[in-house]
């Protein structure tokens, strides 16, 4: 899970390494840092997504979540 401290420390370096550059300890811990903020957005994406429903042209209402299962061999 992602924190407040966390994003404030991704900023921090990010704005470190614009200045004055990052140590290669810095760098890997930026790369760490942006891996696990990504992460938590796509799970979090993915969570909305599958408490959502589409309601089709014909009217019927389907859960996005079963909507994957049948088009799923479509996304590469």
């Amino acid at each position: 899970m992602i924190t407040d401290k966390d994003i404030a420390r991704i900023n921090e370096l990010y704005h470190k390494s614009k200045n004055e550059g990052l140590t290669p300890e810095e760098k890997d811990e930026q790369a760490r840092l942006r891996g696990e903020y990504i992460a938590a957005v796509r799970k979090n994406l993915r969570a909305n997504l599958e408490n959502m429903s589409i309601q089709n042209p014909d009217g019927t209402i389907e859960p996005v979540k079963d909507r994957r299962k049948t088009t799923k061999k479509y996304m590469h």
